[in-house]
């Protein structure tokens, strides 16, 4: 029998972090709270601020950075991301206190069965499809710069924007404000959409300075982006890793009567890529392509193939991937506990393979090639992320 990953740890995870700022700020939370966390709120700060720097998990700090510089000295300790530990499901589960099962943003690309499609659900469009690929709509295969069969162009979803459409929540800030605290964003998507870290961290220093007890959740997208480029060691890497923790430093000094979290919606790792479009005896199987992310993929296979796709999938990618039966996933509550979103067991494919080795399984050729980081599966490096709690009297 195959040794199973580890699994994330949802009485120390993001979830409960989320549940701790509601309580905190007297809204109701539907899990317990972080004991981590609490032993700092309970010093009554006049601001309470999260910063979370996506995919600064414990091991890129470890990576790169001293354990006396600022991040590291000031590291409360490690907890959990949940599943799948990637952007989509991860922040959404600090911004809504709630699970992914609960939220439905469960990544990526979701399927949503109201619209009979895979949708990337931040940019509110289609699936990128590899032109000429089984289920693309063009069938002249060109080459990019890249050597690599070019994606076709991504239809949007009109009207309406799939993910608030069918999988609403009510965020951390919103519960806030209805119990009558004061709560704020600073994120390059809410308003007034500061674009870069400077704006961004301006925006909560400008906030702290005014009166009154709140909350501030803020949101950065590296060293994510820069890592899902060039990998998680690369110069590159490091050079935008050592500017955050400089400039977070510096913000931190304008600081005072504040509590600073930082944190991470995940980690990230160093994978080895492959294409499902170059295996043909998988693809057979396959009613669409994999939806949520290339180390966590949402599998609906053809009826009659159901049977032999196990042993299929086994014999191709046994040793990189675990292969769960959705009674499975739903029993081992891998996404989470509490009351399900209506549509998430629809959203659920027949299987779901999850990555437990470094390597990541692409919908199309030039994401294989051009993403050599990655995260959503079960490994330490993606679960672990840091509590860093700094006090600013």
């Amino acid at each position: 029998m195959k040794q199973l990953p580890p699994l994330p740890d949802y009485d120390h995870c993001l979830v409960n972090l989320a549940s701790s700022m509601l309580v905190h700020f007297g809204a109701k939370a539907t899990t317990p709270t972080l004991p981590l966390a609490d032993s700092y709120l309970a010093k009554d700060y006049k601001n309470v601020v999260v910063l979370l720097l996506d995919a600064m998990g414990v091991s890129i700090l470890e990576k790169h950075l001293s354990e006396s510089g600022f991040f590291r000295s000031h590291l409360a300790g490690s907890y959990c991301s949940v599943f799948p530990p990637t952007t989509v499901a991860a922040t959404t589960a600090v911004t809504s206190g709630l699970f992914p099962c609960e939220s439905g943003w469960l990544g990526w690309d979701e399927f949503f069965p109201e619209l009979g499609k895979n949708v990337s659900v931040y940019l509110n469009a289609e699936q990128m499809q590899e032109a000429g690929s089984p289920f693309a709509r063009e069938k002249e295969v060109k080459l990019d710069e890249t050597g690599c069969p070019d994606v076709e162009e991504r239809l949007p979803i009109e009207g309406f924007h799939a993910g608030f459409k069918y999988t609403p929540y009510d965020s951390i800030v919103t519960k806030m404000i209805n119990a009558g605290s004061e709560a704020f964003y600073s994120t390059p998507f809410v308003e007034p959409y500061p674009q870069d870290p400077d704006a961004i961290l301006g925006r909560v220093t400008d906030l702290c300075r005014q009166p009154g007890r709140k909350f501030i959740y803020a949101y950065w997208n590296e060293p994510d982006g820069t890592m899902h480029r060039t990998g998680t060691t690369s110069d590159k890497t490091h050079e935008v890793i050592i500017a955050l923790e400089k400039k977070v430093e510096e913000f931190a000094s304008t600081l005072s009567d504040t509590l600073l979290f930082i944190t991470a919606d995940h980690g990230h790792m160093d994978s080895k890529n492959l294409c499902i479009l170059d295996y043909p005896e998988i693809m057979k199987c396959l009613v669409r392509m994999p939806s949520i992310e290339p180390r966590s993929l949402n599998l609906f296979i053809k009826d009659e193939y159901k049977e032999e796709f196990p042993a299929l999938f086994e014999k191709t990618f046994g040793d990189k991937f675990w292969l769960v039966p959705k009674d499975e996933v739903i029993e081992r509550k891998l996404f989470g506990y509490g009351t399900e979103a209506p549509v998430f067991r629809d959203m659920l494919g027949d299987f779901l393979a999850i990555a437990i080795s470094d390597t990541s399984l692409f919908n199309t050729h030039k994401e294989a090639v051009l993403m050599p980081g990655g995260h959503a599966g079960l490994t330490k490096e993606e679960l672990e992320i840091p509590l860093i709690a700094v006090e600013l009297k």
